[in-house]
């Protein structure tokens, strides 16, 4: 109740640069979270220069050339494609520093996957608030995560009698899934069907610009958004599988402590990291349409 506001004041009115700092430092916390994770794999990540490579890569993003707004599409795109191809020999450079030489590559394995699998994500969830629409975007995305997490909770628990990855995550089944789907589908439908009284509202309330919200005069056909809206939960829970995952493995129950009663920042935007993604990719294929 606490974050949920913070959240959507943040998404919606701040300003790109200081959303941009924001990613950073969530995608800072949830990397110390992940690179604390693979020690329970035996692995001695490289702490310090995982972080500056991550805080390089938000700077680069961050940079305005000349009167280009920040985080464009093009520049996002040749960003992440220079970082994701020198990631692997950059760590692999800093593990020849290693005195013991067998744990070099595993170390360096684990710093890529961070940056590909928590930094790449951040940055497209920042850049899908710079384009059209941006923030209803992203208010589109999290209403469609969340409700998918809520009612697959719920409905799991209530009513779940059939497992759906009994090894991986117990308590997760296949009534919950649905359920979730489902919701997602209803407010994709809902956002669908009031995105201009929904945008007017919050260009009234001067929580948007208007450049940052849906005021088309004629809506797109309807099965797009549901499309979108089932590729988005999909990835969402794939993304908490994921997660559910790499800390069976690791042996714990939470990535973190920070948030109390809510375990660690990796498990508070694990779904997000799958899902960010799939809204980015729609977003600039509607740019280039």
């Amino acid at each position: 109740m606490v974050l949920i506001p913070i959240v959507l004041v943040l998404i919606l009115w701040a300003p790109i640069p200081l959303l941009t700092v924001i990613a950073a430092i969530v995608a800072l916390l949830t990397i110390h979270e992940f690179l604390k994770l693979s020690e329970s794999y035996g692995v001695k990540p490289f702490w310090r220069s995982t972080y500056i490579y991550v805080a390089i890569f938000f700077f680069l993003l961050a940079i305005s050339p000349g009167e280009k707004p920040l985080l464009t599409t093009a520049i996002l795109v040749y960003t992440v494609g220079m970082a994701a191809a020198l990631a692997p020999f950059v760590f692999l450079v800093i593990g020849m520093r290693n005195a013991d030489l067998a744990r070099a590559f595993p170390a360096a394995m684990v710093s890529v996957f961070a940056f590909t699998y928590i930094a790449m994500p951040m940055g497209f969830l920042v850049q899908i608030r710079e384009q059209w629409a941006g923030a209803f975007l992203l208010l589109y995305l999290l209403l469609i995560v969340w409700a998918g997490d809520i009612f697959a909770y719920f409905v799991g628990k209530s009513v779940g009698r059939h497992l759906m990855s009994p090894r991986i995550s117990p308590k997760k089944t296949w009534e919950g899934a649905a359920a979730s789907l489902l919701a997602s589908l209803v407010v994709g439908m809902l956002l669908y069907n009031y995105a201009l009284p929904i945008s007017t509202a919050l260009l009234n309330w001067h929580l948007i610009q208007r450049q940052d919200g849906f005021f088309a005069l004629q809506k797109p056909p309807l099965w797009p958004t549901l499309l979108l809206s089932a590729a988005i939960n999909i990835a969402a829970q794939l993304g908490d599988l994921v997660e559910s995952l790499i800390k069976r493995g690791a042996g714990v129950k939470d990535s973190g402590a920070l948030l109390p009663g809510h375990g660690g920042m990796l498990d508070r935007i694990d779904a997000l990291l799958f899902a960010a993604p799939v809204l980015w990719y729609y977003a600039v294929w509607r740019v280039m349409q």
